[in-house]
């Protein structure tokens, strides 16, 4: 085999190939990700928005599976960037490094089987899941409804299908019509079944063994590890990225359910083989046992608990057993649906009746639903993955919020890499290309008083609409609750009237929200979870996120009150471990919503006083972006005032798209890796935390802050206003006074734009390149001297 190209050749080729600029984070990155598969050890990479990570991982992983002829497994959290790695970043990498390599990298997708078709379900070989009405997969017609609608689509897209993958059907269908196609793993009858030469599945796990870079998720990695069921290929990387996601998935993959509705639903599957009366005598014991219990965690089973589980455990045990072919032979849809079920439910109630030492139970009752369940799930899963993820590979985690309190010890504790035993890890900061000092404010209301457990006090909604209203809108409301986010938007409502939207989550597609917010600068956007961590809306619409309280777990959380009362019998401070853990990651998810470009500017708001009066104030300000600090309410009123007159034009954000796994046959380039660089990062000023800024030196050095954030010093108004037809705007290399078509476009904007235009980029891929319009590519190249490609 003839030598590779270095690292820095591949990364020079790939930075060109997608028309980037070289970065000296996302080289550094790289270069620790080569270090880590070297040495054979781990690595934690806390890499900032706009570094181009995926990149700067890609590009080594791609290295070392040529090198080792195994591929690498690249696992995300969220489909959003799943579809990137695959749609946008891997064809360019590809096409950028075939030259240097003799052979184009290859790559491939794999998800679990409830994504794909299932052939056999498709020809009648399984039972509708609503057999006896008009919505079965064998039995539907034109006039069935919605569902029925979705599922005769589904009938007719199966026969044009290549790969039978979920999300190349567009646009999609509802969940109900998607199960009566497909399966899941447990109902699957894997060799035994008749079409298996055919099975989508089968076919898409054949061809991951033969690429370069396998992308899954990360459920379906921790399934992969923990059950040893081989789904996916021999390796001997694994890249986490959106790592600060991976504790909570894998908890989630290995907590399990009891509910009377998914017992009924077991029974009625198994009814159609044998009798199943014991198996709902003991759903309807279990929901008297749970309506005795109150919400919340349980120390013990109970005496009622333990007999309603002993008879479902025993209905289980028979009913599986009279479900058991003679002959494997004789196993079929029906049997291996039936079997599954019930082997869920028996296993489910022998992992309770255990009592396992690290298992936390508890009761839950949903107000809105009336459904009651008993849950069980692990109280930690740091060993678990420390034996089945750090195992016989090297394993890069990476996320832009891994670093809490000024230290990666916290997420390695949960990661399983601490304490005796442990693995050899490194923790590496590479920054971020934005200035966040210059760019962002984080001011704190200190005048408030602290948040109480009755919602929102009227003190925090006058500053909530006193700060919009200096905003002018352009406000991400992050809430710690739903009823929180609802009772503010109400509120505003009823203040704004129509002057200034405010849009709440829950109300329609987040998708639909976020665009909506996104076009219009007056738009106003609340809402919870979600929005903390998926929001991405750079740009003038987004100038003031306002967060209500610091973001702790709730007192009565089964999870992280079992956490923390382990951990303080160990002698540790529960608390820190724990609780301020996960608000220092949620505070650095939600302010990070600022700040997604070089040319965003704005103001982080927290309305609770304790980011600045209790103990651990200083821990949560060390895990936040280096944004400048300050209580003064009139600086920052100010600051977003001026923000808000000098704000170029919004940008209307692009209507909802289609992805699909097949390869573009036109790429263009990567947004997570070609974004302008910026100035390098203040990371030294992570560590000064907020400061109440009394003196008047402390007064001058934020309003020079806030200068540079936009509020002064950046030319008249006049300036950076999107200019009329009749005076075309100047042709300038200075920041933020170059205007076309309500963009502005900054030096670097300007030199990445000639770099694209002297590459042979087209409009289009200049466009995506720097994440503006193609007519505002276009008037800002007629203004320079220059064209694109074909124009």
């Amino acid at each position: 085999m003839p030598e590779l190209p270095s690292l820095d050749e591949l990364m020079s080729a790939a930075v060109s190939g997608v028309g980037g600029v070289p970065r000296p984070g996302q080289s550094t990155m790289a270069n620790a990700v080569q270090e880590a598969i070297e040495r054979d050890e781990h690595l934690l990479v806390q890499a900032g928005t706009g570094t181009g990570k995926s990149l700067a991982y890609l590009v080594p992983a791609i290295r070392h599976a040529f090198e080792v002829n195994k591929p690498a497994i690249v696992a995300t959290a969220t489909l959003a960037l799943q579809a990137q790695i695959v749609d946008r970043d891997m064809p360019r990498l590809a096409d950028a490094l075939e030259p240097l390599l003799g052979r184009r990298p290859t790559y491939a997708l794999v998800k679990g089987r409830r994504n794909y078709l299932c052939q056999h379900k498709l020809t009648g070989g399984y039972p509708d899941d609503d057999e006896g009405t008009l919505m079965g997969v064998g039995q539907v017609d034109e006039h069935a409804g919605r569902t029925g609608r979705e599922v005769v689509r589904l009938r007719e897209w199966a026969d044009e299908t290549e790969s039978g993958d979920r999300d190349e059907l567009v646009p999609g269908v509802s969940e109900r019509a998607w199960r009566q196609v497909s399966v899941s793993s447990h109902e699957c009858l894997g060799s035994k079944c008749p079409v298996v030469e055919d099975c989508f599945v089968e076919m898409a796990r054949a061809d991951a063994k033969e690429v370069d870079v396998v992308v899954t998720n990360h459920s379906f990695m921790a399934i992969d590890a923990f059950e040893g069921r081989q789904m996916l290929p021999e390796h001997d990387l694994l890249v986490v990225d959106e790592a600060h996601e991976l504790v909570d998935r894998v908890t989630a993959t290995i907590t399990d359910e009891l509910t009377t509705g998914t017992i009924n639903a077991a029974a009625k599957r198994c009814g159609r083989l044998t009798e199943t009366d014991d198996l709902k005598r003991g759903a309807e014991v279990l929901g008297e046992a749970l309506e005795q219990h109150q919400e919340g965690r349980l120390l013990g089973v109970s005496d009622v608990l333990e007999a309603a589980l002993r008879t479902i455990l025993d209905a289980s045990r028979s009913i599986a057993s009279e479900l058991k072919p003679t002959n494997p032979q004789d196993n079929d849809g029906v049997r291996q649906m039936a079997r599954a079920a019930i082997d869920e439910i028996f296993e489910t109630c022998e992992r309770i009746l255990e009592e396992r030492e690290l298992d936390v139970l508890w009761v839950s009752h949903n107000q809105r639903t009336g459904v009651s369940a008993l849950r069980v799930a692990p109280m930690s899963v740091a060993m678990l993955m420390r034996d089945k993820i750090f195992g016989e590979r090297s394993v890069v985690m990476t996320s832009a919020t891994l670093e809490l309190g000024g230290s990666f010890d916290a997420v390695a504790g949960t990661l399983g890499l601490r304490g005796a035993g442990g693995p050899q890890w490194k923790g590496l900061d590479v920054g971020s290309p934005f200035d966040y000092p210059k760019q962002g404010i984080a001011y704190v209301a200190q005048h408030l008083p602290p948040p109480g457990r009755d919602g929102l006090s009227p003190q925090a909604l006058d500053e909530i609409e006193t700060l919009v209203r200096a905003a002018g809108g352009r406000t991400l409301g992050l809430f710690s609750s739903m009823r929180a986010a609802q009772a503010a938007a109400e509120a505003m409502r009823e203040r704004f009237g129509d002057e200034i939207p405010v849009l709440c989550q829950g109300e329609d597609q987040m998708g639909t929200l976020v665009r909506t917010f996104a076009a219009d600068a007056r738009t106003c956007l609340f809402g919870t979870l979600t929005l903390w961590q998926g929001v991405d809306v750079p740009g003038s619409s987004l100038q003031l996120v306002i967060i209500d309280r610091i973001p702790f777990p709730r007192p009565d959380d089964p999870l992280a009150s079992a956490r923390s009362q382990a951990i303080a019998k160990m002698g540790g401070n529960g608390f820190m471990a724990v609780s301020a853990t996960h608000a220092a990651l949620r505070l650095a998810q939600g302010a990070g919503r600022l700040i997604r470009h070089t040319d965003d500017r704005g103001v982080v708001a927290f309305l609770d006083s304790r980011m600045m009066t209790a103990r651990y104030a200083g821990f949560l300000q060390r895990s936040l972006p280096p944004f400048w600090p300050t209580t003064d309410r009139a600086l920052i009123l100010k600051a977003l005032a001026r923000l808000d007159e000098n704000a170029p034009d919004v940008t209307p954000p692009p209507a909802a798209g289609t992805r699909s796994t097949k390869q573009p046959s036109v790429p263009s380039p990567s947004s997570s890796s070609v974004r302008s660089s910026g100035a390098s990062s203040a990371s030294s000023a992570a560590s000064s935390g907020l400061s109440a800024g009394s003196s008047a030196d402390a007064k001058e050095r934020a309003l020079a802050a806030a200068a540079a954030a936009g509020v002064s010093g950046m030319g008249t108004a006049s300036a950076i206003k999107a200019p009329t037809k009749s005076t075309p705007p100047p042709v300038d290399d200075t920041a933020r006074t170059a205007v076309t078509g309500g963009e502005a476009w900054t030096a670097e904007s300007d030199e990445e734009l000639r770099e694209g235009v002297s590459m042979g980029l087209s409009a289009e891929e200049l466009a995506d390149h720097l994440e503006l319009s193609a007519e505002s590519v276009l008037a800002r190249c007629a203004q320079l001297g220059i064209r694109p490609a074909g124009e």
